[in-house]
This record gives C-alpha cells, structure tokens and sequence, in this order.
C-alpha cells in the first residue's frame, strides 16, 4: 500500500487498531482497521443505498446476467488532507494514515455509491446495477460472470425463471445447532429472516422464537421452540422461487386475518399464470388480538399495502379477501377514530376489494391461520377457556325438547302441565281455541283477560304436543325452532327458580336468564318477571349489590395563615321584581 501511495506516514494523535479478516475466497486476509471510536463521532452522510428488494427487482424480464467485480473501488476516492490524519492506524512499523477511501469508515458506503450513480448515471438502471462494487481500474477474472442463465446476486440467485434462495446459505440454515444462548438465537433469526420474502407465513412459523427475545422473558428452549426451529429449516430448504415484478401485468394482493395474525401474498397473473412475487406476514400484537373480525381484516390489508407499498404505489391493483364487509368498508361514509385513519391511508392508492370465498383464498388463509405455537400465550388460553365455557353452554341446550327443559319445574309431569293449564284463567279460553282448530273471531276474543288477547295474537303458532298447549318459536341466533311450553301462572315461579336460583343455574342476570328460559317456556311480559325476579333475588342481592357510595367524613381544613384559604357562595341569578 505504501509503494502504491495508498498509505502515508502519519504524526496525527488519531490512532486506530488493525485487524486482519479472512478473506470468503481462499487463504488470502483482508486488512481492516477498526474505526469504531472515529466512527462514533463522525457527522454521518444519509446517502441513500440501493434496497436490495429493489435491485432484485429491476432483474424483470431478462434471461442472460453478468456480473463484473471490479478490485479496490474504494481506494481510487482520494481524501482530502484535511480529513488523512483522522485515518490513521497503528502497526508495528509505526504510524500511518490512509490518503483514500478506506475500509471500515461509516460515511464510505455513501460516499462511494454517490461516486458510482454519478458515473453510471447515462445507463438505464435495468441494464446496470451499482451495489457498492468496485469499478474502477482492474476486474477480478475469477469473481466475473458474463452471459450466463443464473447468477449470483446480492445474496440470491436470480435467472429466467425468477428469483431463489442461495444454496449455500439455505445449507447453513439447515446445518445451523440448535441455539443455546440469546446470541445464537439472534444470529440464527438474523440469518433466516435474510429469506423471510420467500417463506409463506414467516412470522407466525417463528413467533415463539421471537418471543424468547423479549427482554422479560427467560431464555428457556421449549418443545415449541424446537418445532418452530425445525419448521423455520424445513421452510427455507423448500421455498420456491419468486417472479421478479412486472410493472405491466396487473398485482393482485390477497389478505386473510386470524385470531393469531396477518398474511399477504402479492402475485402477478401474466401468460403462464398466477405467480407468486412475494410474501407477507405479521402476528398480532396484545392489543391487535383483541380487534373484532372486520377490523383484524382491514388492518391486514392496511399493512400488507403498506409493506408492498414500493409495488403497488402508483399502479392500480386488486386487493382479494374473504370477509365480504371489507367492499362497503372501503366506501364507508363519515368514518370515525381509527377506521378513520386506515382508510385515509389506504386512500393514496388505487385498488378495488374483490370478495373471494374462503375454499379459494387458501394462499393468504395459511399464512394467517397457522395455530399459535407460543407456548404459555395468555391470550389463547383464555380464548379456549372461553370457547369451553360457550360450547358447555351451547351444548346444554342444542337439541332439547321442551320436556327435558321442563324438568327443571321438578314434580311435574306432562299431565299435571295439562292440569295446571286448564286451571288458568287465560290459558282455558286458548286450549278450546286450539283444540277445535279453529281461529275465533275478535268479538269472542273481546271480552277475555288480557293474556288471552296476547296469546290469540300469536295463534298461528301455537300446537297442542302432549296434550300441553305450547308456542313454536324460532332462535334469533341461529334460525332453530323450538318449541315452548305456555306456563300457567301457577308455575311460572316455579320455572323462574329452575332457571335462576336453582342449584348450578349460576345466578345469572337477566338477559342470561331469560335466554335460559326460552330455550323451553313462554308466557306473555316475560321480561319483565324475570327481571323483578332477579332483583328480588336475595344471592344476587348479597353478591351483586350496588357499588358502596358512601362519603368520607368531613374533617376540618388547617390554615397556617390568614386569607390562605377563601371560601365563596355563589347564589342567583335572582328574579328581577318591580322595586
């Protein structure tokens, strides 16, 4: 380096540590020197540098690749001499400072690549490529590709067909221990998440490898952190191979939402189909999880447009769900709060909603659904703790019969139902009316109790089953008919403490208990019975008493000093009278 005037003899107070690294290629070592505490006060360049999604990117549509490597592209950028003596490094031989670009500065990158798109600048990026290469005085004949189908790029291997993983660096994954410290966790997921665009559902299939990076949360390998370590190698040794974007074919960005997560698959359809360009995926966060169905799949759609927003931007595309609500969403009038701000996002591009049935939204479906592999997530818990308790609760009452229901009125049969009925003052007029299969005219009806005019309202429903009179009725929820026993007066208690107060009924409110009471019985102002029964009801009272509102004692206020505290009535406004 001395004899090539890359490096100078130095007397600056500035002095940094070399270090030698190994070269990929070979025996041969790079040297480097350690500029860490000179980086750490240097004023940093926000040079831009090229995505390496959208270099990929810009390969659309060729089918022959070269690569040139060109050697020491840094070292042809002089250095001011003013900036010569903050370079300089330590060896055995002395002190020494560089008088170009070195290796190691922070601002290097920046300044190059400013260097190389000002050269470069006439030729059409789709015909060449800068990413920090070295292109100035002499190639590498042995890091040079020229006109070959599949090429080495940035990490990936691109051709024809579309863009893959690398192999080698596939085989590292799947040769990578299984981690036993928080550092080889990180340097694994750093690794994998390299490919995260060609793995469907990548966030979910590691969730439980990302939960172990919390800073509250103990570095303890589980079961399902072993299934998700496995499932993550397995997942990058057969991912497929992506179609670079064509700007000229239509996207299409399918969306689905779980109770878990979010997934998105962006595909172009052209002449040989519909072909995958990339994938997307994100868990839920607390909060996120606790969203209602509509709004988990608005905000995946949200984020997925927001992820591919360097596709889509600008071109108009098809977003495909399976939640039918998302179409009107989208045209939904005076949105408020959140909603609000989604849609003013969303707003900025040019897409229509497009309803897909479940059964053929299976690409995003997977990505979002896959079961949560989190070991100890509260969330799930509770969620299937909630489930259990509705299914028993469900359970306990699909398919019943009015007379399992009747039961509950413990002592009594079908005929003493019978009996009770034909006691009861607006019962009896009802049970001929039905018996005789005939519907009476108003002028019979006119003088009967007011029950009985409530119920000759609803005769078209009733049917004598048993010889009980009782009421067909269909469930609000899910369509079912049921059919209901009329209950007489004499037994409506009866039926109130079977179904509230009863061993194992719960003591529920109101609006449990009268559900409970419908799956069976009927009789005219039900509600309001079952809520002066719930009130009277001296467990709820004990149990479920109002708040205590009681004040706290007045106590006396000191005051140190005079005028420190004031105290003011404020009265009126007072009628104006004649004096």
């Amino acid at each position: 380096m001395l004899h090539g005037g890359i490096i100078e003899p130095s007397d600056s107070p500035w002095a940094s540590g070399v270090v030698m690294v190994k070269k990929k290629k070979g025996p041969k070592m790079r040297f480097c020197v350690d500029y860490r505490p000179l980086n750490g006060v240097t004023k940093k360049d926000s040079y831009p540098l090229p995505r390496i999604d959208e270099s990929l990117d810009l390969v659309s549509g060729s089918s022959w690749f070269s690569s040139l490597d060109l050697r020491s592209g840094y070292w042809q950028v002089p250095l001011s001499p003013e900036a010569r003596p903050k370079t300089a490094f330590c060896t055995g031989r002395g002190l020494w400072q560089f008088r170009v670009l070195s290796f190691g500065l922070c601002n290097a990158p920046a300044t190059f690549e400013r260097l190389m798109e000002k050269v470069l600048a006439s030729i059409p990026r789709q015909e060449c490529l800068v990413y920090l290469n070295d292109i100035l005085v002499q190639l590498h004949p042995d890091k040079c590709c020229f006109m070959r189908r599949e090429l080495e790029f940035l990490g990936h291997m691109i051709g024809g067909e579309g863009i893959s993983t690398l192999e080698e660096k596939v085989q590292a994954v799947r040769d990578w221990p299984t981690p036993t410290t928080l550092r080889d966790l990180k340097s694994f997921l750093g690794l994998a998440s390299y490919y995260r665009r060609f793995v469907r559902g990548f966030s979910c299939i590691a969730a439980p490898l990302f939960h172990l990076q919390k800073k509250d949360c103990d570095f303890v390998w589980t079961q399902e952190c072993e299934q998700a370590f496995s499932s993550l190698k397995k997942a990058l040794t057969n991912s497929p191979i992506l179609t670079p974007p064509d700007p000229k074919l239509p996207f299409i960005l399918d969306t689905d939402a779980s109770d878990v997560g979010m997934g998105a698959v962006l595909s172009q359809m052209g002449s040989a189909g519909e072909r995958v360009v990339a994938y997307f995926s994100k868990t839920f966060s607390k909060a996120e999880r606790r969203y209602c169905v509509t709004r988990r799949e608005l905000l995946a759609v949200v984020k997925a447009i927001g992820h591919f927003r360097y596709y889509l931007c600008g071109l108009p595309f098809t977003v495909r769900t399976d939640h039918s609500a998302l179409q009107w969403l989208m045209t939904f009038k005076e949105p408020e709060g959140q909603i609000a701000r989604w849609l003013e996002e969303l707003a900025s591009f040019s897409f229509t909603v497009e309803h897909r049935p479940g059964s053929r939204h299976a690409n995003a479906d997977a990505m979002s659904r896959r079961p949560c592999a989190l070991a100890g997530c509260q969330y799930c818990e509770k969620r299937e703790a909630r489930e259990a308790v509705i299914s028993r609760e469900e359970q306990s009452h699909t398919g019943e019969s009015s007379w399992p229901v009747c039961r509950l009125v413990q002592g009594v049969d079908s005929t003493e139902w019978r009996a009770h009925q034909e006691q009861d003052v607006d019962l009896q007029p009802v049970l001929q009316w039905v018996e005789a299969g005939r519907k009476p005219e108003w002028g019979e009806v006119a003088g009967c109790s007011p029950g009985s005019k409530g119920l000759f309202e609803k005769f078209d429903a009733l049917r004598l089953k048993d010889g009980v009179l009782q009421r067909a009725w269909k469930e609000p929820a899910t369509g079912e008919e049921r059919w209901q026993v009329v209950v007489p007066r004499t037994l409506r208690n009866s039926v109130l403490q079977g179904c509230h107060g009863a061993a194992g009924s719960g003591h529920f409110g109101v609006s449990k208990t009268l559900r409970r009471i419908r799956q069976g019985f009927y009789w005219g102002q039900l509600r309001r019975d079952v809520e002066d029964f719930c009130c009277r009801c001296d467990i709820c009272t004990a149990h479920k008493g109002p708040p205590d509102r009681s004040r706290a004692e007045l106590q006396q206020l000191a005051a140190g000093a005079p005028m420190k505290r004031v105290a003011v009535d404020i009265m009126g406004p007072f009628p104006r009278t004649n004096r």
